[in-house]
């Protein structure tokens, strides 16, 4: 009999970020208390799933919003590299449609190349190191479930390449809130579907539709 499993990437919570940098790799980022809230809702959404493996970035605002979870479950989760949020040269700097870096022309050279892109890590770098990375869990959940707590652009960017969809998009139209889980079902060691939900929807902050969602 063929085994199920399924691995969920879920988005790390809200960040405590004032200044409203893309924050990217930089350390020292933590879950606002809202986004300590929604770790919580999350934690209590999948209590009642069959996880036996947990798997962290290493970003201080990833392992921050599994802390509920591997509560939960009893689990000490792996910290793994491979799901990290990607690379991006904007790191450290604002980044929206009229203000911030893009007001200014050198910055205009690293928009080139949006298939790439030429600003950050290459999308299909990022896909292989994502696969990877579920693939490990599928291995270690087989026939249970595992829940990997990542970033959104890795997480959309992964789910894109398994649907079928072209790398370059509008980041704004991203199907990957704060604190949301992005499930794929395997049958053996092949994915038969993909699932989406948002258990933290109504505590999601408004969106301002003229911000870059540059992945967080």
């Amino acid at each position: 009999m063929t085994e199920t499993t399924v691995v969920h990437l879920m988005r790390h919570g809200e960040v405590h970020n004032p200044t409203g940098v893309l924050y990217g790799r930089i350390p020292d980022y933590h879950l606002s208390e809202l986004g300590r809230k929604m770790a919580d809702r999350v934690a209590e959404h999948v209590a009642g799933r069959d996880i036996v493996h947990l798997v962290s970035s290493p970003l201080e605002r990833a392992q921050e919003t599994m802390e509920p979870i591997a509560k939960v479950f009893g689990l000490t989760p792996d910290i793994d590299e491979r799901v990290i949020e990607a690379a991006n040269q904007f790191e450290g700097k604002k980044f929206g449609v009229g203000d911030g870096a893009l007001k200014n022309p050198s910055a205009w050279w690293l928009l080139r190349n949006p298939m790439k892109p030429s600003w950050g890590e290459p999308y299909q770098q990022l896909v292989r190191r994502m696969r990877d990375a579920i693939e490990t869990a599928r291995q270690k959940a087989a026939g249970h479930e595992a829940l990997i707590v990542s970033h959104q652009l890795p997480i959309w960017i992964v789910r894109s390449a398994i649907e079928g969809r072209r790398m370059m998009h509008d980041p704004r139209k991203r199907q990957c809130s704060l604190a949301s889980l992005t499930s794929f079902t395997f049958h053996g060691d092949e994915i038969v579907s993909v699932g989406y939900a948002e258990p933290a929807k109504d505590l999601l902050p408004v969106k301002n539709p003229k911000k870059f969602a540059g992945g967080a």
